[in-house]
């Protein structure tokens, strides 16, 4: 019978692997054999931004976990934020399919970073030798697996422990797992096709990418309309912008809840503001935004993407904790002088609200800095 090398990180079981289609080579003596050490499953459901921030402990996972196998579960629509990230070696959607898998694969940690119950629960559920994170007690209810979660658990029940806190999400998630965070980036990379993505829509636009390119991001999901800046306030900027930057184009980007106010802003600076579309695909508004050398955007997805290719980002931020955002030394926050800010209100009787009191002077000023 031929040797099968069941815990190599290229076998399958039910197709051939990938260097037997590619070299025709057999298990026994191959020289692409790549022996799993140690199995990771990392559970995150939660919104696209929030999965993608926490791709930072994927670069420290893995110098400390020599040979290790990681496998993130998700929800689908965060799926596509791990294509051309060779650091997870599979990514599974939140399913029926995939409950099963983790209960049948047996890992040597599991890491739950959220106390969410519907996250805890799987990561209960989970076979693993050390569990990180939150799980699910049989009394029914979140508790801690380890106390460097405590921390994080503590600031979940607590508003005013969770104003007080100065720690980013990233140092908190980090020292969560045990891992040193000093440098560990947030993991988002494009393809070669996505870069040409980007570059016909450059010159379909007539955009000189050796230029400054400023980049607003003017909305911040469905979820959080109390994140958003105002159209007032985006309306100004670009005035301003036309002003002292005169020859830096101005792009648009947004989902579909920002398709109003950005083609509104279109029209309204035309030949200087360019819309970038608000029905790309996450892959391509990715692609899109990587053309802009400089982001203001409100604390959402676009802001963790920026930082993920490496853009300098202007946070404009209100009701969501200004500590949490790490910006990798590339960018500034900017809140209003409010004592009710990192309130995590959906909605707001405040007038004027700590949204609306952000001065385009400031965002502006605060753009020729990091320029």
């Amino acid at each position: 019978m031929e040797k099968i090398n069941l815990d190599c990180r290229y076998f399958r079981g039910d197709i051939p692997c990938k260097p037997h289609k590619e070299h025709g080579v057999h298990c026994d003596g191959c020289i692409y054999y790549d022996k799993i050490k140690f199995k990771i499953l990392i559970i995150k459901l939660d919104a696209v931004g929030d999965v993608l921030r926490t791709t930072s402990i994927l670069q420290g996972l893995k110098e400390k976990y020599r040979n290790s196998h990681i496998t993130w579960l998700t929800r689908q629509q965060s799926l596509p934020i791990f294509e051309n990230n060779n650091m997870v070696d599979a990514v599974i959607d939140y399913s029926a399919e995939s409950f099963l898998q983790i209960q049948s694969e047996h890992f040597d940690l599991v890491i739950n970073p959220d106390a969410a119950p519907k996250n805890a629960r799987l990561a209960q559920a989970a076979r693993g030798d050390i569990k990180i994170g939150f799980g699910y007690h049989g009394k029914g209810h979140v508790y801690p697996f380890n106390d460097n979660a405590q921390k994080w658990f503590e600031m979940g029940l607590f508003d005013d422990v969770k104003k007080a806190n100065t720690l980013t999400y990233q140092q908190i998630i980090l020292d969560m797992i045990g891992l040193s965070p000093s440098s560990h980036e947030i993991a988002l990379n494009l393809s070669d096709d996505e870069e040409r993505f980007a570059e016909d829509f450059c010159n379909k636009h007539n955009i000189d990418r050796s230029k400054l390119k400023i980049g607003l991001n003017t909305g911040a999901g469905g979820r959080w309309d109390f994140k958003k800046w105002t159209v007032k306030g985006f309306s100004r900027l670009i005035e301003m912008i036309i002003g002292s930057l005169p020859e830096a184009p101005i792009l648009l980007y947004g989902g579909p809840e920002e398709k109003e106010r950005n083609e509104y802003l279109s029209r309204t600076y035309a030949g200087t503001v360019i819309d970038t579309g608000c029905d790309n695909s996450l892959r391509e508004f990715i692609s899109l935004l990587n053309i802009c050398d400089i982001l203001v955007t409100g604390d959402t997805m676009a802001l963790h993407m920026a930082l993920g290719l490496h853009k300098k980002v202007v946070a404009l931020m209100g009701p969501t904790s200004p500590s949490e955002i790490e910006l990798y030394g590339r960018g500034k926050i900017i809140c209003a002088d409010m004592d009710c800010l990192c309130c995590y209100k959906q909605t707001c009787e405040e007038r004027p609200n700590c949204m609306e009191l952000i001065p385009p002077e400031t965002v502006l000023n605060t753009i020729k800095e990091l320029i």
